[in-house]
């Protein structure tokens, strides 16, 4: 949403403004590029506006009205499989030195991997409804696996509706969606009690970047802050979160990963 009208595609390559983490992204990325991971955009370097250019990969790329290809059981399954082979190929990844990560939706606690931190449904390309490569790495940062795995979750169970006060079967199909992201993730289940944990830190974090850009006059974002409902609709939500901890426990314990 941020970068609406910045970044551009010419020929087979995409262009975007390159920024303060541009060299830390460009680490990331030629590190999987090495290891053989073929999910994620490859770099090809700087064009004459000082732009970062990237190789365009072909597919669909969900946008708001979602279709309803994107909210099936299989995109977020496939998401989910996709982030742990990111998450597994960047395993051994050391950063280069001197760069830095963006802090604006990393880890509070920090952790050892370097995260996505942005998972939504308009950064996973899909070819032939497989879940293929993630795009937009500008927002990565070190955290722990399971803080990336709250992040999407937000966005593709999707954690912000039903809104706060909804139906209860609304809620339950949240948590079923929950477990199934967790369950095609791989998460263990000795990390299912802060995979939870992590998704309700996640959602403060998501709306403290969101209040920013606010705050800031980005149309976009006021635009989506005023039509939920400002403060009090977000603060709602933390709160649905919270008393939705154990039916979201017990619908991990209920699936199995696979």
């Amino acid at each position: 949403m941020g970068n609406q009208g910045q970044v551009v595609r010419i020929g087979d390559t995409v262009r975007r403004p390159a920024g303060e983490h541009s060299a830390a992204v460009t680490g990331l990325l030629e590190h999987l590029a090495a290891v053989g991971f073929d999910g994620a955009p490859s770099v090809l370097g700087r064009d004459e506006e000082g732009r970062d250019v990237y190789g365009w990969i072909e597919g669909d790329v969900a946008v708001p009205p979602y279709p309803a290809w994107a909210l099936a059981d299989e995109a977020l399954a496939g998401t989910g499989r996709l982030i742990r082979r990111l998450h597994d190929a960047l395993a051994g990844f050391e950063a280069p030195p001197g760069v830095s990560w963006s802090g604006e939706r990393a880890d509070p606690r920090g952790g050892q991997l370097i995260c996505h931190t942005d998972v939504c449904r308009e950064n996973v390309v899909f070819r032939g409804g497989r879940a293929i490569a993630i795009l937009d790495f500008d927002f990565a940062a070190p955290g722990r696996p399971v803080w990336d795995l709250a992040m999407a979750a937000r966005m593709w169970a999707p954690l912000v509706t039903p809104p706060p006060g909804g139906d209860a079967e609304a809620a339950s199909a949240c948590a079923r969606r929950v477990a199934l992201l967790a369950s095609a993730y791989g998460l263990p289940a000795t990390d299912r009690e802060e995979f939870v944990e992590a998704i309700v830190e996640a959602q403060k974090v998501g709306t403290a970047f969101v209040r920013r850009r606010v705050d800031a006059g980005e149309p976009a974002f006021v635009a989506m802050w005023e039509g939920r409902g400002g403060a009090p609709w977000f603060e709602g939500v933390v709160e649905w979160m919270r008393a939705q901890r154990q039916p979201w426990l017990d619908a991990l314990d209920s699936s199995s990963p696979r």
